[in-house]
């Protein structure tokens, strides 16, 4: 089942980019949501668009240089709004054109790839800030709907075959191979989608961050159709 994020606590939604810049998280509310029913084409760019590899980084000069249609035109203009609002804030914004994330199947038992609900972490007091404009939209899922993956029995038990160090060291190690970013759905979770182009804050955990990281996670991309990601 899938929550629509008006009625979650765990999303405050506003109404401009400055409200989305300077609200503070708090309690269980560690995701806000730019709310917009944008106007253009965006198809139009993805399909004008050339996919370099499975990931291609979108540039200015790259948009402008596309021949469009006035709706394709009035998307653009989106873009490259939110791209330099976001840059005037501080942020370094990428544009990807995304046909899909690489996936880890190294171990049977646990994934740490995009695709599985994680948190990110950074050293410094920063949020994700990210929207789809085109293709499948990501996920995120209440903090309390949710059990870290090492903290799984069978899970960890596997973790520590595999490894050969002192036990005083096994958190190190869990957290040099990002293991303990990893979160695995209650059988009650209720995602929420994030869905098509809403401008999202996410709370990070870093050493200053006062409420819990969002749980979040890619969405498996639909057959044939590219995602067009802005991220930072």
């Amino acid at each position: 089942m899938m929550n629509t994020f008006s009625e979650n606590k765990q999303v405050k939604v506003v109404s401009s980019f400055q409200e989305l810049a300077n609200s503070h998280f708090q309690g269980t509310m560690n995701a806000l949501c730019w709310s917009r029913n944008l106007v253009g084409d965006f198809q139009e760019i993805v399909a004008k668009l050339e996919l370099k590899e499975n990931i291609t980084e979108v540039s200015v000069d790259d948009l402008l240089a596309l021949q469009l249609s006035e709706d394709g035109s009035l998307a653009r203009e989106i873009l490259l709004s939110d791209i330099q609002l976001l840059t005037d804030f501080g942020a370094s914004p990428t544009l990807n054109l995304l046909k899909c994330y690489e996936r880890d199947d190294e171990l049977d038992f646990i994934s740490t790839d995009v695709y599985s609900y994680h948190v990110d972490r950074s050293p410094i007091a920063t949020d994700t800030f990210l929207c789809t404009y085109h293709g499948a939209a990501s996920d995120i899922v209440p903090n309390d709907q949710v059990e870290q993956k090492i903290l799984i029995p069978e899970i960890r038990s596997k973790l520590q075959e595999l490894y050969d160090g002192p036990e005083s060291e096994f958190d190190a190690f869990l957290e040099e191979y990002f293991f303990d970013l990893h979160y695995q759905p209650k059988p009650n979770a209720t995602p929420v989608n994030l869905g098509m182009g809403h401008l999202w804050r996410l709370a990070v955990d870093h050493p200053t961050q006062q409420v819990l990281p969002c749980v979040h996670r890619a969405p498996v991309e639909k057959d044939g159709e590219y995602r067009l990601l802005l991220i930072c």
